[in-house]
């Protein structure tokens, strides 16, 4: 979870940055300036393939057919390496784009043996050929990586392309909205594949609204291993309703959620817009929407939980 925006309001990178380990022994970064964590203490890697790799179902692309990849903060580079990693044979031909603002998680995660050490000498190649160079170009596989505000540099992915998947790995929405606007989403959304599916971890209502409204079926991720017990781990976005193994359709809760203020999207008309303009927007259309209280949502599933409806809920805004 991490940003790749010009501007957060205040800086134009992650600030400091602070490694800690991972209860899987993989490390992670936690940025001083955003005050949250890349990834979650569970494990950096565990994270990669529960959220992003299972939820892709990449044996779909056996046989040597094209896999068109987007990786909207590229951060360490564990989502990008997880999925590589885990290609099947014979492997698909593979057109990757990464999108990130600041080089130093890529530069600190290469310089560390135990990064290293989870790949495989194809993939770390990969890695370090996108430090290096801004990316790698083999007969039949290629990646480029664009450096600057995500916002900007899709535009600069030619216009004709459509994903298979798109890997979204931002800081959280109300830390780094830019990235989670109903614009910016929408604009994901229309460089999807048919069949293409947009991964996250988050599972707020205002994001899985905004996918919603730009046309795609939802399914809800379960909890990852190591990770505390909650009603969804994340969201799968698919440009088609088709089903994804290990996951499942939005319950009757999360379709709930999708109707209380919590839905009301991060708004970015221009898609240049700062953080603190875009919640305060956020805010002021909450305060006159005349949805539902968040709250009140939380405290009728509470209750159908406390009578053994849901299993625990961990419900939040």
């Amino acid at each position: 979870m991490h940003d790749c925006t010009a501007d957060s309001g205040h800086s134009t990178d992650l600030g400091e940055l602070q490694a800690f380990p991972t209860a899987d022994g993989s490390f992670s970064l936690h940025s001083v300036h955003f005050g949250e964590a890349f990834h979650n203490s569970a494990g950096a890697l565990n994270e990669a393939r529960a959220k992003f790799v299972g939820p892709a179902e990449l044996d779909r692309f056996r046989g040597g057919e094209p896999l068109r990849i987007l990786d909207v903060c590229l951060g360490l580079g564990y989502n990008t390496a997880a999925v590589l990693g885990a290609l099947p044979t014979p492997a698909p031909a593979v057109r990757w784009w990464g999108l990130e603002m600041d080089r130093r998680p890529l530069e600190i995660a290469l310089a560390q043996p135990s990064f290293q050490a989870l790949w495989s000498d194809a993939v770390l190649q990969k890695l370090v050929a996108i430090r290096d160079q801004g990316g790698w170009s083999t007969p039949g596989n290629e990646g480029q990586q664009l450096w600057g505000d995500a916002r900007r540099m899709l535009s600069s992915i030619p216009e004709a392309v459509r994903f298979d998947l798109i890997l979204h790995d931002a800081f959280s929405p109300q830390r780094c909205p830019e990235l989670w606007s109903e614009e910016f989403l929408g604009a994901l959304a229309q460089r999807l594949a048919p069949g293409g599916r947009l991964l996250t971890y988050s599972r707020a209502a205002a994001i899985r609204g905004s996918l919603k409204r730009a046309g795609l079926a939802l399914r809800s991720i379960p909890p990852a291993p190591g990770e505390r017990t909650g009603w969804s781990s994340g969201t799968v976005a698919i440009k088609q309703d088709k089903s994804v193994v290990g996951c499942r359709p939005l319950s009757a809760m999360e379709q709930e959620h999708l109707l209380t203020r919590a839905a009301v999207p991060f708004r970015d008309p221009d898609q240049r817009d700062l953080a603190p303009v875009i919640l305060e927007r956020r805010q002021q259309e909450q305060l006159h929407c005349g949805l539902e209280a968040t709250n009140s949502w939380q405290r009728r599933w509470r209750a159908a939980d406390a009578n053994g409806g849901i299993g625990s809920t961990k419900l939040s805004r």
